[in-house]
């Protein structure tokens, strides 16, 4: 079924449920994962329960196992998020995304939508590795993303939409205001849909174009249950009572640093991820 326009991705860290959504839909343009969905790998849930924990090298080893078996199933794009915490430098992040966008062919690289990211993605894109900006949550955030990475191709911009979510603010219209902002770019940044929570989440996505959707496979299977159903003419989406986003003129023609970066879910995000993957290491 490939009558849609995005390229859909599973956003997990267990390839079983990535090759089970492939039987499924014929094929998977790529693959999402972080640190929380590594942590939560069947695998590593048994290690754990154990009472096992990895060594630095163990976890990086397994981190390279699992995403060459991911690059084994998906068409185009596994996504693969360096080890940051607040005070990693970008020196620091762009060193990890070295080593692993040699890991495969199909490696874009996760940096966190910050300074000490946006100063890692911008050098990392003019090495030709391929970048996914990760934890975006607002129109000036995807702005500086822009400004960071002209010149390159295929860059993603990944708004966190269920965050957006969770503290009542509606995030589906953070993408459909990036997309918007971004009508006036050169399409060199490719917006994915993530955090998706729900499937009125994946079927609005669908309907506003997004190019890239990721998935978990518990709303990829609902989907498939629904035989692959589109979003019609009648659809519209229903935000209930979570706040609206309202759209910005933002023009997309200054330096990346001088957007307002900062976002405190950002920071959230980092700490969460960071403590997730620490909690493997003994």
């Amino acid at each position: 079924m490939r009558n849609i326009s995005s390229k859909i991705f599973i956003d997990g860290g267990d390839p079983e449920e990535t090759r089970q959504a492939k039987q499924l839909f014929g094929c998977i343009d790529g693959q999402t994962t972080n640190p929380t969905l590594i942590s939560k790998n069947p695998e590593v849930q048994a290690r754990l329960a154990r009472g096992e924990k990895f060594s630095k090298v163990e976890v990086y080893d397994f981190y390279k196992k699992v995403v060459l078996e991911f690059a084994s199933i998906v068409d185009w794009s596994v996504s693969i998020e360096p080890y940051a915490d607040k005070n990693t430098t970008s020196v620091e992040i762009l060193n990890q995304a070295r080593e692993m966008a040699t890991w495969t062919k199909k490696a874009w690289i996760k940096f966190p939508t910050t300074v000490e990211g946006l100063k890692a993605a911008s050098n990392a894109v003019r090495e030709g590795i391929r970048a996914n900006m990760t934890l975006c949550f607002s129109q000036e955030q995807a702005a500086a993303v822009y400004n960071a990475t002209k010149g390159a191709k295929d860059v993603f911009v990944s708004p966190f939409v269920g965050r957006l979510d969770d503290r009542g603010e509606d995030g589906m219209n953070l993408i459909a205001n990036i997309l918007k902002m971004y009508e006036k770019g050169d399409g060199h940044v490719l917006t994915l849909t993530a955090s998706v929570r729900n499937f009125n989440h994946l079927l609005y996505a669908l309907q506003l174009k997004s190019p890239i959707i990721t998935v978990p496979f518990k709303i990829f299977k609902e989907w498939a249950d629904k035989g692959f159903s589109l979003p019609d003419e009648t659809f519209v989406y229903d935000p209930g009572t979570l706040k609206p986003i309202p759209y910005r003129e933002i023009p997309l023609d200054k330096p990346w640093t001088k957007y307002n970066i900062h976002h405190d879910l950002t920071d959230i995000g980092i700490e969460r991820f960071s403590n997730d993957w620490n909690y493997l290491v003994k």
